[in-house]
């Protein structure tokens, strides 16, 4: 789909003697070496230098002598000239001297250099070849003509004769047919042969005429002159000879009995492939083909045949080809004037666009091209993806709004009398598939679309008519033709392509650039065209005026949406034309911070764009280097074009990007464009190897792209889908916008979520705009609460219209039911009946009673409507939605059985399974079928209800059920708290709680019901004496039960430790005061006791039994301080040597084991281990005990820190350890308290002060060895620790490189925050003191 385009075109004519024969490139930038009559001529810009060869007599002077070769030397600094009389010549043009470097006695007739230049091929005149080194060292000779068909023999297999083999569409005559006679070569054939070297050297055709035929054959050669193969006899095969450098193919010309054909042979010899010339048998002869080094070009040279009385043109046509098949692009006419003849014309090795040709009259031309579409782009959604294709001299235009045609098909095809140069699109965006054509000949053509009143006979329709079907796309017709003539010198050089960048402005002038009076100059030439007058049908357009450009105009564009036209001379500066001016003039091209843009390399396509809200300029050079301005984006962009405000572009990772420039950044779309940027989904698709983008179908989301091989791709880029999609919901055109999400799987949320006010404002529009039952249950199957502008279609641009919703307490798919629904039912509640199901369906929770109830209503309706669902359909319809068993429930739960049998004929239940369930439903009482159902249906709360209506018959069922369902609650609500129905759900109720070991709420509930026996039971089995009391008071116990029950509860409190309660218990209900006393003095409540004990007159106990008591507790606590005091100091001592060792071990690890942060401690003899040993060992631990109880896992923790010597985490254990002795010795306080006042009371005064002194030492000694075992520094690295949920990789880095890791398995602050003591407790008595 792409034309060559002309970027730069010079032409220049030098002063020489004699005739120019042939001529090669040089190695330096614009040299051209042109052989003559007389000698070498070097042509530059302004110097010419000569070299002269008739001084020594290597030409003659009567200029009859000829050049049939030359060659530039770069390496040795010379020129090799080969002359047709023998002689091989070294010449320098700046010393001017000439060296024969060998002769051959024949003569020459051809020398031709290997691509590498490390060989050089003669061939002479004696019809030999020789084959010599670079430094012209004879390698071989060999004879032209070979009788032997050379290496590359086929080999017959001996598969049968010729005569039994196939013969495919020939048919079987073909086997008996003679071979025609090959026919000589034309007449105009000179006979000489012609040489082509493969791209890579290796291999040299030569096409040679044959003495016995008379016809040419082509034989081809290795580097050692060893022949390969010669070619299969080929009738009428002519002296033209290239092979393409990718070595597949070699291309020659055939002259056929009906037409004239270039022709392709394979390196066996073999015809593959061949394409018709434009002309008839018999009209031109071909000179010469050339293929450019890239082997996308092929360049013939053509020659008009003489006729009596006229006058020969010469023409060069450039074919390029693509999905097999050939197009003429370029066609150069040359006319009829001797001095215009072509001598030769050669492609550049290194710019493979550029094309030099050489005129008799020393006229020298050189011609840069570059690929390029031609599509228009606009806001007529009918025309605005055009795309027009050049082929010789027709227009092959795809419109891709209509269909994706493949080349070379195409919608229409233009015929126009000349071949086609330049075709350019209307840059006013409503007419942009207007056309304007530029022939051969300098005319325009302009094709309009409009109401044409006749057909015009140069618009054929292509692959969209013809056989019957009726073609729906408009063509356009040929408005009108103007001839171009801009030149005001009539001594100015002959160009054939004299005009380049035509372009057609909004305002319908036209502008071309032209080749100015020097060679680094351009000219802009601004055309109008004439009041059309009648008279002749081709008119001139008007030069309204030409501004001279100082530099060389590469490329042009104007933007249809700014209407700037932007040109880029040669060093990458950028004017701006500013042709809506009064005067229009060129300025420079200025950015916003007031700098000139300038593109540091030459672009080959360049664009006009606005970059957040700014006017820029898009440049692609020929590398893939992509610029904004004079800023690099990237580096790897193979095509890119501009749609609204996106940019598209591909990439040589094969990907196809898309950008929303509105508001973007330079920087941002540098750092989009990145490959190390994330790849979103929504701007980054993958695409085929080698793609490239044609067009972008304007109001629409397709994008074209075409592969190397030329067939054609559409790709719907999801960011452009997206932006077409809220274009359409922002005009509300949701159809539209739904039928484009339906085909490319969006989400149908985006409907409702790009802007859920206007959404809901509008769904009576929205229902009647998709007038479609399926597609609007389509969209409420899809719904879902998540938001989708946010998580999977964020704008890309940046905005959202999305806004709050107005019912914040109400659900997204409910809200959205609700309001469709009633706008449903108000349109037209017949016809969107499904839909109004789906409404009630798909709410949460589903409303399947209303939607069942509407089925219902519609099988009971009296007056069907002819339009209206009938039930059974809507039923069919709801079954589709709901799972059929689900939906039986549902209509078993309304209790109409009507309902129920309707939904069960359209499942794949048995009739004989349900029939007897219902028709035994229909004979119960209405409360107990519902009981019945409900029970069915495990609604056991709704069927409780429905049994308590069924009398005290039906009690114990209903009891029955409260006990398997644990419906207790429910059914107490059910009846009053008098009734007897109460009592024993109660009852039941209390048993199922003494069951769950709840004693005491189960008691509450026996004695809200009044069953005191079991609320005494209960209270006592719970512990509450006081609860226990009073039940015993309500069943009248007697003061001996009362006693014996108190007894049993004291027992059961000493149990539990509850002493004061238990001797309460004994002293007020048994009066035994003497075991109430015991009771306190075993509680180590003294007071208490002492009180009793005066309050009853015992004081023999005080003798007996307190004093004693209160000696044995005095010694028990010293045996505690002394065992607490003893343990602390063992623990403290051996932290002490842990930690000596623990600093040990942290050097000896610095030293050593730098990535073993997490060594650990060991005793002096322990094995040094490393850490991942020990996590490995602990971790295994853990996953075992993980499963056991929650009291082994306690006990599996308690020795997690071990306290044996050399153990990991040892200190950590010892911290642990040392903290519980404190902390009991805390707690000892208290009790040491009311005891030291007992012994002073009962004159143990030594006893108390020994006590009062052991505790105080053991305190002391506790409180001053705090800062020592806890010190600041392990306190400060607790509120370091580097690992946990709040650390984050910087932070752990950070505590590695200061050495400040900590054991990751210690758990628990408590363990290093050091214990508390109690200053307020005032425990000592100071008489003691």
């Amino acid at each position: 789909m792409r034309n060559l385009r002309l970027v730069r075109a010079r032409g220049r004519r030098s002063a020489a003697a004699g005739a120019p024969r042939c001529f090669c490139v040089g190695s330096e930038p614009d040299t051209v070496l042109v052989g003559s009559q007389y000698g070498l001529v070097e042509l530059r810009d302004s110097v010419t230098r000569e070299v002269s060869l008739i001084e020594e007599g290597f030409l003659p002077e009567d200029g009859s002598g000829c050049i049939v070769g030359i060659e530039d030397l770069p390496e040795q600094e010379c020129v090799c000239v080969a002359t047709a009389a023998g002689d091989i010549l070294l010449c320098s043009l700046s010393t001017k001297q000439v060296e024969c470097v060998g002769s051959v006695d024949s003569g020459v007739s051809t020398m031709s250099w290997s691509p590498d230049q490390e060989l050089v091929l003669l061939a002479t005149g004696q019809q030999t070849l020789i084959m010599m080194t670079r430094d012209f060292e004879p390698v071989t000779e060999k004879q032209i003509h070979q009788d032997e068909f050379g290496e590359g023999k086929f080999v017959a297999l001996g598969w049968g004769k010729k005569e039994t083999q196939f013969h495919g569409s020939e048919g079987k005559q073909a086997a008996h047919c003679k071979q025609t006679e090959v026919l000589p070569t034309s007449a105009w054939d000179d006979s000489r042969p012609r040489v082509t070297w493969r791209g890579d050297g290796q291999f040299v055709a030569v096409s040679t005429v044959c003495p016995e035929t008379g016809a040419r054959k082509v034989r081809v050669w290795n580097r050692e002159l060893v022949l390969q193969s010669t070619s299969e006899p080929i009738s009428g095969l002519q002296q033209a000879l290239s092979w393409k450098p990718s070595g597949n193919l070699i291309a020659s010309t055939q002259e056929k009995p009906n037409r004239h054909d270039v022709v392709f042979l394979e390196k066996n010899g073999l015809l593959h492939g061949e394409f018709s010339l434009p002309f008839q048998k018999g009209q031109v002869k071909v000179n010469e083909l050339l293929w450019n080094a890239d082997s996308t070009v092929l360049a013939i040279w053509l020659e008009d045949l003489r006729v009596e009385n006229s006058s020969a043109n010469s023409y060069v046509q450039l074919w390029t080809t693509g999905n097999y098949h050939w197009y003429l692009k370029q066609s150069l006419h040359f006319g009829s004037l001797e001095e215009d003849w072509l001598v030769s014309l050669l492609w550049d090795r290194e710019n493979p666009y550029r094309l030099h040709i050489l005129c008799q009259g020393w006229h020298y031309l050189s011609y840069d091209w570059h690929w390029t579409t031609d599509c228009g782009m606009g806001e007529n959604s009918q025309h605005g993806a055009n795309v027009a294709v050049i082929d010789g001299d027709k227009v092959l235009v795809t419109v891709f709004q209509h269909a994706v045609v493949p080349p070379p098909m195409c919608t229409y095809e233009l015929q126009l009398q000349q071949a086609v140069n330049q075709v350019a699109f209307h840059t006013d965006p409503k007419h942009s598939g207007d056309m304007a054509v530029l022939d051969a000949d300098n005319r325009i053509s302009l094709y309009r679309y409009g109401h044409s009143t006749v057909n015009d006979p140069t618009v054929k329709l292509g692959a969209v008519g013809g056989n019957g079907f009726k073609a729906t796309v408009e063509t356009p017709y040929l408005d009108k033709a103007y001839r171009v003539h801009v030149h005001s010198d009539s001594n100015e050089v002959m160009n054939p392509l004299g005009l380049r960048f035509l372009t057609w402005l909004p305002d319908g002038s036209f502008l071309v650039i032209g080749q100015g009076h020097h060679a680094a100059q351009s000219v802009l030439h601004h055309l109008t065209a004439v009041p059309q007058v009648a008279g002749p049908e081709e008119q001139c357009l008007n030069l309204r005026l030409s501004v001279p450009v100082d530099g060389e105009v590469i490329s042009l564009y104007c933007s249809p949406l700014t209407k700037t036209v932007a040109l880029q001379l040669a060093d990458g500066q950028i004017l701006k034309y500013l042709w809506e001016a009064s005067t229009p003039v060129l300025e420079p091209w200025w950015t916003s911070i007031g700098s000139p843009v300038q593109f540091p390399y030459p672009c080959v396509q360049t664009s006009i764009t606005r970059i957040n809200g700014e006017e820029m300029i898009l440049g692609l050079t020929d590398r893939c280097r992509f610029f904004v301005n004079d800023v690099e984006v990237a580096s790897n962009i193979t095509s890119f074009t501009t749609y609204n405000e996106f940019l598209l572009v591909t990439t040589n990772s094969h990907t196809c990007q898309c950008f929303c420039l509105k508001n973007l950044s330079v920087k941002a779309l540098q750092a989009g464009l990145s490959s190390a940027a994330a790849s979103n989904s929504d701007t980054l698709r993958k695409v085929e190897r080698g793609s490239r983008i044609v067009t972008v179908v304007s109001q629409d989301t397709k994008v074209v792209l075409q592969m190397p091989r030329g067939n054609l791709e559409t790709v719907h880029h999801r960011a452009l889908v997206l932006a077409q999609i809220r274009k359409w919901l922002d005009r509300l055109m949701f159809r539209e916008a739904f039928q484009c999400m339906r085909k490319l799987r969006i989400n149908l949320n985006l409907l409702y979520d790009h802007n859920p006010k206007v959404f809901l404002e509008n769904t009576e529009t929205f229902i009647r705009q998709i007038d479609s039952v399926n597609y609007i249950n389509l969209f409420f199957t899809e719904l879902k609460e998540e938001d989708f502008t946010k998580s999977i279609y964020p704008s890309l641009n940046g905005s959202c219209n999305t806004q709050a919703l107005q019912h914040p307490g109400q659900k997204k798919v409910n809200l959205i039911c609700d309001v469709m629904r009633v706008a449903m039912e108000h349109i037209d509640p017949q016809k969107y009946c499904l839909s109004i199901l789906t409404a009630h369906v798909k709410k949460s929770p589903p409303e399947l009673d209303i939607a069942l109830q509407k089925v219902h209503d519609l099988r009971e309706s009296v007056t069907p409507d002819v339009k209206a669902v009938s039930a059974e359909e809507a039923l069919k319809y709801l079954l589709f939605l709901v799972d059929v068993n689900e939906l039986y429930d549902y209509s078993l739960g309304t209790y109409d059985f009507d309902l129920v049998i309707m939904v069960a004929e359209k499942s794949q239940k048995d009739p004989k399974e349900y029939l007897p369930f219902l028709n035994s439903l229909r004979k119960m009482e209405t409360n107990y079928q519902r009981y019945t159902i409900d029970r069915h249906l495990k609604r056991y709360t709704k069927a409780l209800g429905h049994l308590s209506k069924c009398g005290p018959e039906h009690f114990s069922e209903l009891l029955n059920l409260v006990k398997d369902q644990n419906l207790y609650c429910e059914a107490l609500k059910l009846y009053p708290s008098s009734s007897q129905e109460y009592r024993d759900i109660s009852d039941a109720y209390g048993e199922y709680l003494i069951q769950k070991q709840l004693c005491e709420e189960a008691a509450l509930v026996f004695a809200r019901a009044g069953i005191f026996a079991k609320a005494l039971d209960a209270f006592e089995s719970s512990g509450s004496w006081q609860q226990a009391l009073c039940m015993a008071s309500q069943l009248g116990y007697t003061k001996d039960k009362l006693s014996s029950l108190a007894q049993s509860m004291a027992g059961k409190l000493v149990e539990q430790r509850r002493h004061a309660e238990a001797a309460l218990l004994l002293e007020q209900y048994t009066q035994d005061y003497e075991e109430a006393v015991l009771l306190l003095l075993e509680g180590a409540l003294w007071e208490d006791a002492l009180r009793l004990i005066h309050k009853y007159g015992r004081l023999d106990i005080l003798e007996t039994n307190l004093k004693p008591a209160i000696l044995e507790a005095q010694k028990s606590q010293l045996i505690f301080l002394d065992s607490q005091k003893t343990a602390f100091l063992h623990y403290k001592s051996r932290l002490q040597v842990v930690r000596e060792l623990k600093k040990a071990c942290e050097s000896l690890q610095d030293y050593e084991m730098p990535n073993c942060p997490e060594l650990e401690l060991f005793s002096e003899t322990s094995s040094v281990v490393t850490s991942s040993d020990m996590n490995s060992k602990y971790s295994h631990s853990n996953s075992r005990i993980s499963v056991r109880s929650s009291k082994n896992r306690r006990k599996a923790e308690r020795k997690r820190y071990s306290l044996k010597e050399g153990s990991p985490f040892e200190d950590v254990a010892l911290l642990e350890v040392l903290g519980e002795n404190v902390r009991a010795v805390e707690t000892v306080k208290g009790d040491a308290h009311i005891l030291l006042k007992q012994l002073v009371l009962f004159g143990y005064d030594e006893q108390a002060g020994t006590l009062q002194q052991v505790l105080e030492e053991v305190l002391q000694l506790m409180e001053t060895s705090i800062p020592e075992i806890w010190t600041p520094d392990l306190q400060q690295s607790s509120v370091n620790l580097v690992l946990g949920p709040n650390s984050t990789a910087n932070s752990i880095t950070a505590a590695y490189q200061q050495k400040r890791m900590m054991p990751p398995v210690v758990q628990g602050a408590e363990l290093i925050t050091p214990p508390k003591f109690n200053k307020n407790l005032q425990w000592k008595l100071h008489l003691l003191q």
